[in-house]
Order: structure tokens, then C-alpha cells, then sequence
């Protein structure tokens, strides 16, 4: 089954093709540079997830007490 880059998963040649692509376009010196920012984008963007989860847990936690008057 072929795999379409804009509607799915990209196959191994297509990530072979954007490795080289990567490769040409910034050079070996910048693609260390280039994965250590990704990976600290990645790390931010995990923990504010885990913040919003928590705030969402810690809100449907906190139920109003309503008085029966």
C-alpha cells in the first residue's frame, strides 16, 4: 500500500529523501544544533500538556458545594 506524504505517515524513501534534503539544506554543522532545538520544543510541549492535564484533573476535582435552601 502506497503511503501519501500529505495524508499519512511518510514511507522509508520519503524519509530518505527529507535526510538528504536536511542534510543539504543545512549542513552537517547545523543539524546537531537543529535536533537539540527540536528535542527542547518537544520536551516543552510535553510538559505543558502534563500542566494542562493536571489544572483539568485538579479543576474536576474541586466540585461546588451547592446549599439546599
Amino acid at each position: 500500500m502506497n503511503t501519501i506524504f500529505l495524508f499519512g505517515m511518510p514511507s522509508g524513501m520519503e524519509w530518505f529523501i527529507i535526510g538528504i534534503f536536511v542534510l543539504v539544506f543545512f549542513g552537517a554543522r547545523k543539524i546537531p544544533e537543529f535536533a537539540r532545538g527540536l528535542g527542547k520544543g518537544i520536551r516543552e510541549f510535553k510538559d505543558a500538556v502534563k500542566d494542562v492535564k493536571k489544572e483539568v484533573d485538579d479543576a474536576g476535582k474541586e466540585v461546588p458545594k451547592i446549599d439546599d435552601k
